[in-house]
């Protein structure tokens, strides 16, 4: 069983890695396709000298770990991109890296993303010799068809049978699943929520398909060639009945799009929800992490060869660090938080000697039932989760 949760009852005087956490995020930018709903900073290319790229990101590395030395590290994460593409060797190297740069909590999370295409039982079993212990694996569909239409490269068959291979060697698995899709109707989902539940999952990330500009799908939406995806309504009614048969199976939300037993949360994300620090390493990485009182973000080149170039001759893959100030970690904090079932400590909130929400707006949504609040905490509803934008705008005070 991992460990429990870490308890947030800490002064807000301390840090922010030490109330909510510190982990390390590792961007491996290649795929073998590009999917047309994808709008993350993914490459597709034929050959990565992944004996350069090894040597880029422990030189990334440690430059942090030299800067932020003397702090636990709670989560790596590995993240894309398709990081299944790396070779285990390139994993091990990484994780040897932050454990010379941070001393390693213990029972720390190293989870890497994969896709179905990339599961094989020597490439699993590499990065799990290589320290991963956690697993989240790009499933999306159940359902060939779906699968075709959301540009996926795996057959349902592979999926289940990169989630068996994955059992059988790591301790923690999740899946990924996309719902309101073309032609999807409620019933469709229905079957095949239950259908992914009767696996026995521990987690489970569930995300609606959104369109996002600059991506295939948003440019075949803008020529009207993109049929059957479902209104509004359909959506709403599709969120809701997620919440209903995960919270009956026992995996109830813990944040907005994602499901878990007790005890197998992600770790790595409730960082960025609880907003601790987090280094960010590889093309299109954000970090934030306060040093010396200042809370820090950082941004490197989206091209995975500037950013290979940069680090080389350079000695650093940033091309941004700007100091975030009281009004916007109030703010990120705020927005982040209330995505957790947990919701947003009100106390920590006041720390940053920012803004407070108006009373007034706040009396009218918690007497709307869209939020309520007890022991010093602020939550979404059930009513108040699928609206939690315009519930944002009514509280932020730039609106």
């Amino acid at each position: 069983m991992p460990e429990p949760l870490r308890n947030l009852s800490t002064p807000a005087s301390v840090e922010n890695w030490q109330t909510a956490g510190f982990g390390l995020y590792v961007h491996w930018p290649f795929c073998q396709a590009k999917c047309p709903y994808c709008d993350f900073n993914s490459h597709v290319v034929a050959n990565v000298d992944q004996s350069r790229w090894r040597a880029a990101l422990r030189a990334e590395i440690a430059r942090y770990g030299n800067e932020l030395s003397g702090r636990r590290l709670d989560s790596i994460f590995f993240g894309g991109g398709t990081p299944s593409l790396m070779e285990p060797e390139t994993v091990a190297d990484v994780i040897e890296a932050a454990f010379s740069a941070w001393e390693p909590a213990s029972g720390i999370e190293i989870t890497l993303e994969a896709n179905p295409t990339s599961a094989e039982a020597r490439r699993f079993r590499g990065y799990a010799d290589a320290g991963v212990n956690r697993l989240s694996i790009g499933v999306q569909s159940l359902d060939d068809a779906a699968l075709k239409l959301l540009g996926r490269l795996h057959s349902a068959e592979e999926a289940l049978a990169a989630l068996k291979l994955a059992r059988g060697i790591f301790a923690r698995v999740s899946f990924d699943l996309i719902y309101a899709r073309q032609h999807q109707t409620l019933e469709d989902w229905r079957e095949e929520l239950t259908r992914a539940i009767g696996l026995g999952p521990d987690h489970l990330s569930l995300y609606q398909l959104t369109i996002e500009d600059g991506t295939a799908f948003g440019d075949r939406l803008r020529r009207g060639r993109l049929p059957g995806l479902p209104d509004d309504d359909l959506a709403a009614e599709m969120y809701l009945l997620t919440q209903d048969i995960c919270a009956a199976a026992g995996l109830p939300a813990y944040e907005i799009s994602n499901h878990a037993r007790p005890g197998f949360e992600g770790r790595h994300n409730l960082i960025y929800w609880r907003q601790g620090d987090y280094v960010g390493v590889g093309p299109g990485a954000h970090g934030r992490f306060t040093r010396e009182g200042r809370r820090l973000a950082t941004e490197t080149p989206l091209q995975p060869g500037a950013w290979l170039e940069a680090v080389e001759t350079r000695g650093s893959g940033e091309t941004l660090r700007a100091e975030i100030g009281p009004e916007e970690q109030a703010g990120d904090y705020l927005m982040m938080s209330l995505r957790l079932a947990e919701g947003c400590d009100l106390g920590r909130l006041a720390s940053f000697n920012a803004w407070e929400p108006d009373q007034a707006i706040l009396e009218t949504l918690v007497g709307e039932e869209l939020l309520r609040l007890d022991s010093g905490r602020l939550r979404l509803t059930g009513r108040g989760r699928p609206v939690l934008n315009a519930i944002l705008r009514e509280l932020l005070p730039d609106g």
